[in-house]
């Protein structure tokens, strides 16, 4: 009976989750580290929560790694950033297309060197047939920056208003083929959305916890796990049997 209930309850987890991954300064800060000590264990621990989303059976799973509004931290601090995002795809990428991640960017990849553009490329196509868990990494993502890249392509695609629906406008934002986040988790403390999927996140399930990213482990994403489980989606109608209504429609 006890395995029936964990087969039911896993069956409740979300299956796309999105993560603002917050609290590495004051983590490094703590320990009495300069900060990109804690951007570095950060960065490490995207990987654990990787397998462990892989063994609760979530199939996406987004995570918001650069804001546009990154830019304007201390000029050290965003070079050491997009140095970890170089070392990440160096180490990481070729163990998770042994392990079946499909890894893909949105967002807009302005402001970076021609041979880490190329790097990301690779690591998109290296792993594009990959279906074991679709890792969407935002880089100079925002989820306003990416509303007007609609509107702008809208534009000159030349598209008459009246022909503008939710689902085409959809198409046009950067997560055109990536379904919308069932749960958003936020660590630190911090109660803010933070410029992140705003689109997307109309009727996605948040959970904040106190806990900072480089502490965030597979129990800690057990926990929201098993709070969503324990929630009731209704999609702005009274009930479940509305939810049910809402994806089939």
């Amino acid at each position: 009976m006890a395995e029936i209930n964990k087969a039911t309850e896993k069956d409740r987890f979300p299956k796309h989750i999105a993560i603002i991954m917050d609290g590495n300064g004051r983590w490094a800060k703590a320990r009495h580290l300069p900060r990109m000590a804690g951007h570095r264990a950060g960065t490490e621990n995207i990987r654990r929560i990787i397998y462990a989303c892989m063994e609760f059976g979530v199939s996406h799973l987004t995570i918001y790694a650069f804001s546009t509004e990154n830019w304007a931290r201390p000029k050290d601090e965003v070079e050491g950033l997009i140095q970890l995002l170089g070392e990440m795809l160096d180490r990481e990428v070729t163990q998770l297309h042994k392990d079946g991640v499909c890894i893909r960017h949105i967002g807009r990849l302005e402001h970076l060197s021609d041979n880490l553009k190329r790097r990301i490329a690779d690591a998109v196509e290296l792993t594009k047939n990959n279906q074991k868990l679709f890792l969407t990494i935002a880089w100079n993502y925002g989820g306003r920056d990416e509303i007007i890249y609609a509107c702008q392509n809208m534009l000159k695609d030349g598209l008459a208003p009246e022909s503008i629906t939710e689902e085409l406008f959809s198409q046009y934002l950067f997560t055109k083929d990536i379904p919308d986040p069932d749960l958003m988790i936020r660590t630190s403390g911090e109660l803010r959305t933070s410029n992140f999927l705003i689109w997307q996140s109309a009727y996605t399930e948040w959970y904040f916890t106190d806990t900072l990213w480089p502490n965030f482990d597979r129990e800690s994403l057990k926990q929201a796990l098993e709070s969503f489980a324990n929630r009731e989606r209704r999609f702005g109608g009274r009930n479940s049997e509305d939810a049910k209504q809402h994806y089939a429609g």
